[in-house]
């Protein structure tokens, strides 16, 4: 009895390790997607996080620019997405970058400041031992403001175009 319950011990550990070994560079890369309804590239209580925008990320090598990761995503109702990444990508620069919105009223992706494309770290060599990696929020523009942007923005101490008072 003693013996079988050894050999049921050992084998459950070496699957489990066998596991962990074939999961080690699988990685997972989560973020939001929103609407800037006061087209200051932050979040504000009247953004609205999209459904159905796409985003794509994308992996080139540091020496030469080759892509070597290239794969798209589809926001849920939350404005979320989730990318899965296979291998280690230690030795490239990563970006999550937005692609297309489904609202003809906020489908403008600024080219200015931030929002645009977040950098992401998919390596096993950077300390984070969770395979999920979260990016920053990306924000397509409205085509104009929301009226209630002005009082939104001076209760956070900013000017109507987002620049502090």
């Amino acid at each position: 009895m003693a013996k079988s319950t050894i050999i049921l011990v050992s084998a459950l550990c070496f699957i489990s390790l066998f596991h962990l070994a074939s999961c080690k560079d699988q990685f997972f890369v989560e973020g939001k997607v929103y609407c800037d309804t006061c087209r200051v590239q932050f979040f504000t209580k009247v953004s609205k996080f999209l459904e159905g925008a796409t985003v794509k990320l994308e992996c080139k090598e540091i020496e030469g620019g080759s892509v070597t990761l290239d794969k798209e995503a589809v926001t849920d109702k939350s404005g979320k997405y989730s990318i899965e990444a296979d291998g280690d990508h230690e030795e490239e620069v990563c970006e999550v970058s937005l692609m297309k919105s489904v609202d003809p009223d906020c489908d403008e992706i600024s080219k200015e400041g931030y929002g645009h494309t977040s950098r992401v770290t998919i390596t096993n060599n950077s300390g984070i031992t969770n395979p999920v990696r979260l990016a920053n929020p990306l924000a397509f523009l409205k085509k104009e403001k929301l009226s209630e942007c002005k009082e939104v923005l001076r209760e956070l101490g900013f000017d109507e175009e987002g620049l502090p008072v």
